[in-house]
C-alpha cells in the first residue's frame, strides 16, 4: 500500500480528495440548507478537486446560531427594554398611521416591530451625505464635539490617510476623557498592530469581530460584520455604505467613488445604538453587558422624519432586512428605484421584483458598469436578460464605482444602509439599514438618483442579447457561484 501511494501519489491524492468531497457533500446535503447554495457547494466539491474542499472550508461551514451567536441578553437588558416599550407603536396607532402618512407601508413598520421589536421613531432629523468627503467632514465634526462617548463599528478600517485622520482623532478624544469603543471586522480591515496598540494606549477599547486565520486569503469568509456605523453621546448616529478607506474619498483619488451615508439625530439613534451594543457584547465575550443610562438619553424632537432601524445577521432567526425590503416591494404601487454595487438576488426577491413589474410598477436598477469584483460583476450580469425581459430598466453607472445601497418606493419610503442586493448581505453577513418614512427626504433621494442617471448608460435588451459569447459564458459560470459571492 505504501509503495502504491509513493509510486502513484497524484492518484492517491485524488482518491483522498474524492473520499473527503463525497463525505462533505453528504454532510452539506444533510444540513437541509438553501437548495441553490447546497447545489453550488456540491458541484464545487465534485467538479473541482482540492479547490472545492478549500472553498467549502473557507466559505461553506455553518455555525449554529444558538451556539455561536447567543446574544439576546443585550436586548433583554432592562434599560433597552424600557425605552423600546416607551417607543413601540400599538396596533391602534398603526391603523391611524395607515390612514395618514404611512398608507400601505404600515405593513413594513409592523413587520420590523413584530420580528425585531424595533420601534417606529418620530421627531428625527436625517442629513444625506453624498460620497466620502461629505461623510468624513460631518463625522469628524461630530467626533470633535463628543462629550461622553464615541462608539464605532466598521467593516473596513483602513491604514490610508483617512484612516490615520480618524485614528488620530479617536486617540485625541480618548485622552481628553471621552469613552471610545471600536469594533472592526478582522477580515475586512487592515488595521496594523502598531495602530491598535496606539489606540489602546490612548484609552480606546478596541476589539476585532471574529478573528480568523489567513484573513488576506479569505476576503469573503462567512459571517462578517459588514456594518458601517457610529453613535456619539447616544444622540447622533451615522450609518451607510462608506467605510474608513481612502478609496471612498474622492479628494484623495483620481478615480470616482459614488456612495451614500446618513447623519441621524433623534430617537432612531437608540435603535442604532442597541445593535452596536449587541455586537460589543459579542466581541468582548461578556456574559452580562454594562449599559449606562446615558447610553439612551432623553431626546427632544429635532425633526419631522419617522424612521426605523432594521438589522440582520446569523444571530437572528430570519433575514430581517430582506423581509422588510420584500414587503416594501410587494406594497409598491408606482415606482421602485434601486442602487446597488452587486445585484445577485435570491429567488424570493427576484420573483417579487418581476411580479411588481408585471403589476405595472416602474422599476429601475442602477449598478456599476465596472465593479470591484470580477465574479460579482458577471454574476450580476447573468440576471440582466431575465429582468430586462420582465420590463425592469437597468442603468450602468459609468463615472466610477457605484457603492451606494438604497431602495426608494413610490417616492415615500426609502432604505439606506450597508446591505447590498445579494445573497451574502441578505442571509450571511451582519448588516444594518435605516428605513425612512418621509416623502420630502425620499424625493431628495430620488433627485440624486435622477442626477446619477446622467452618468449612466441604459442597458437595452436588444443590444444586451448581442453581447459576445465569451461574456455569456463568464456570466453562466459566475451564476453557479452566486450564493457564495
Amino acid at each position: 500500500m505504501i509503495d502504491f501511494i509513493s509510486n502513484n501519489w497524484l492518484i492517491s491524492l485524488l482518491i483522498l480528495n474524492y473520499l473527503l468531497a463525497i463525505g462533505t457533500a453528504f454532510f452539506v446535503i444533510r444540513n437541509n440548507g438553501n437548495p441553490v447554495s447546497t447545489l453550488s457547494y456540491v458541484l464545487g466539491l465534485l467538479l473541482f478537486p482540492f479547490v472545492g474542499l478549500l472553498v467549502y472550508l473557507f466559505f461553506g461551514q455553518e455555525y449554529r446560531k444558538d451556539k455561536m451567536f447567543k446574544r439576546q441578553g443585550v436586548f433583554n437588558h432592562k434599560i433597552i427594554k424600557k425605552w423600546e416599550k416607551k417607543l413601540l407603536v400599538d396596533e391602534e396607532s398603526l391603523e391611524k398611521y395607515e390612514e395618514s402618512f404611512l398608507e400601505q407601508y404600515s405593513a413594513v413598520v409592523g413587520l420590523v416591530q413584530n420580528t425585531q421589536r424595533k420601534p417606529l421613531t418620530f421627531g428625527n432629523d436625517v442629513r444625506l451625505l453624498n460620497n466620502g468627503d461629505e461623510k468624513f467632514e460631518a463625522l469628524f465634526d461630530a467626533l470633535r464635539k463628543a462629550q461622553r462617548f464615541i462608539h464605532l463599528e466598521y467593516y473596513i478600517f483602513g491604514q490610508g490617510e483617512i484612516g490615520k485622520q480618524l485614528l488620530d482623532l479617536l486617540c485625541e478624544r480618548a485622552q481628553e476623557g471621552v469613552a471610545v469603543k471600536v469594533i472592526y471586522d478582522y477580515v475586512g480591515s487592515q488595521l496594523a498592530s502598531r495602530d491598535k496598540k496606539r489606540l489602546e494606549e490612548a484609552g480606546v477599547e478596541i476589539y476585532p469581530f471574529m478573528p480568523v486565520w489567513f484573513p488576506n486569503l479569505t476576503r469573503k469568509l462567512n459571517y462578517r460584520d459588514h456594518r458601517k456605523l457610529c453613535v456619539i453621546d447616544g444622540s447622533i448616529g451615522f450609518v451607510g455604505g462608506i467605510n474608513v478607506s481612502d478609496e471612498y474619498v474622492n479628494s484623495l483619488n483620481d478615480s470616482f467613488w459614488r456612495d451614500i451615508h446618513l447623519r441621524l439625530e433623534g430617537n432612531v439613534v437608540k435603535s442604532l445604538h442597541a445593535h452596536f451594543l449587541l455586537n460589543w457584547n459579542f466581541v468582548t465575550g461578556s456574559k452580562e453587558i454594562s449599559i449606562a443610562e446615558d447610553y439612551f438619553p432623553k431626546i427632544k424632537d429635532c425633526g419631522e422624519i419617522a424612521m426605523q432601524i432594521v438589522a440582520s445577521g446569523p444571530d437572528s432567526d430570519s433575514p430581517h432586512i430582506m423581509r422588510a425590503l420584500f414587503t416594501a416591494i410587494n406594497q409598491a404601487r408606482e415606482s421602485i428605484l434601486i442602487t446597488t454595487p452587486y445585484f445577485i438576488p435570491n429567488e424570493p426577491m427576484l420573483v417579487a421584483l418581476k411580479t411588481a413589474a408585471a403589476r405595472g410598477v416602474d422599476i429601475q436598477l442602477m449598478c456599476p458598469r465596472d465593479g470591484d469584483s470580477w465574479a460579482a460583476k458577471y454574476a450580476t450580469h447573468s440576471y440582466f436578460r431575465d429582468i430586462l425581459a420582465s420590463g425592469i430598466r437597468i442603468f450602468h453607472y459609468c463615472k466610477g464605482m457605484l457603492h451606494a445601497k438604497t431602495m426608494l418606493i413610490d417616492g415615500q419610503l426609502c432604505s439606506v444602509g450597508t446591505s447590498n442586493f445579494d445573497y451574502r448581505s441578505f442571509e450571511i453577513n451582519f448588516e444594518i439599514n435605516a428605513l425612512i418614512y418621509n416623502e420630502n427626504f425620499t424625493q431628495k433621494m430620488q433627485e440624486h438618483f435622477e442626477k446619477d442617471k446622467q452618468d449612466c448608460e441604459e442597458v437595452l435588451l436588444e443590444l444586451w442579447l448581442e453581447r459576445p459569447l465569451k461574456e455569456k459564458i463568464k456570466e453562466s459560470f459566475s451564476r453557479l457561484w452566486a450564493p457564495l459571492l
